[in-house]
């Protein structure tokens, strides 16, 4: 596998600029596709979707901000989805023309706020395993997730237990071979003073999720708002993306869907026959 580009653009949030890091793929001059990733995730995860579309498209995969080689804020309460919706902006701005957009999870709810917004410059959105509807069960989920991650017990003596860890907490993200294991944890290793790792976020990015109690949280406004070709993705067993909630989204025209066998939430994309159904949906013309 070859190795991305990498680069970095600046932002404007509260009274001070803050640095969004991105790799990219393909050449420069061809039509963009920007991959947004999940809550406690980076851009590098979208690494075998980016090289197989690459042959076709620039794709930009950012770290949100407080992950991966970004900038992280200065206070949890600053990590919310109109925060990254300034950074994803800013990105934006810099690509200057249409683009697709890819989002997993957070980022999936991400591409439906930016595609939602008047004289918006997106032209296809994928949505991975995320719909207008978010069931407080999996929320809760989340929420306990993000306290476990904020604990002594998340720092681990090496990439191995890092690995080993991943493979358990993620294990809803389907069949990954042992070198996408691998790789996943070599770019979710975050070096401590103390030699030890911990995952490459900040800590701080679960305060909103961990500071209300789950509820229920309905985006069908906005996803009634948006007017542009959309495939959305499912894990089979997702909690989070219900049968329901896709049965109602495939009711806007212009939706299509897919469902990934033998993922929960959320599928890894990087499976051959995923990174195809993205591919061809790219490649339509309608």
């Amino acid at each position: 596998m070859s190795e991305p580009r990498v680069g970095s653009v600046p932002y404007v949030l509260a009274g001070a600029f803050y640095r969004m890091a991105y790799v990219e793929w393909g050449d420069p001059a061809a039509p963009p596709v920007l991959c947004l990733h999940g809550l406690t995730r980076n851009g590098r995860d979208f690494d075998a979707l980016a090289e197989t579309l690459s042959s076709r498209f620039r794709v930009i995969c950012p770290d949100l901000p407080g992950r991966g080689a970004s900038d992280w804020l200065p206070a949890g309460a600053l990590y919310q989805p109109q925060t990254y919706v300034q950074a994803v902006s800013h990105l934006l701005a810099v690509i200057g023309v249409p683009t697709v957009l890819v989002g997993t999870s957070l980022g999936g709810i991400l591409g439906m706020l930016v595609a939602a917004a008047r004289c918006q410059p997106l032209t296809r959105l994928v949505l991975n395993d995320v719909g207008p509807h978010i069931p407080a069960a999996a929320v809760a989920r989340i929420r306990d997730y993000m306290a476990g991650a904020a604990s002594a017990t998340s720092e681990f003596p090496d990439l191995a237990a890092l690995e080993r860890h991943l493979r358990a907490i993620h294990a809803p993200f389907g069949a990954l071979t042992d070198a996408q294991w691998a790789q996943m944890a070599r770019h979710s290793a975050r070096p401590l003073p103390n030699g030890m790792l911990a995952q490459n976020y900040d800590p701080a990015i679960g305060d909103p999720i961990r500071a209300e109690e789950p509820k229920d949280v309905d985006l069908w406004p906005v996803w009634d708002a948006v007017a542009i070709p959309s495939l959305v993705l499912r894990g089979e067993s997702s909690d989070l993306l219900l049968p329901d909630t896709l049965t109602r989204m495939l009711l806007r025209p212009g939706t299509t869907a897919h469902e990934v066998s033998g993922a929960g939430h959320a599928p890894a994309l990087m499976d051959a026959p995923t990174i195809d159904v993205v591919a061809r949906f790219l490649a339509r013309r309608d």
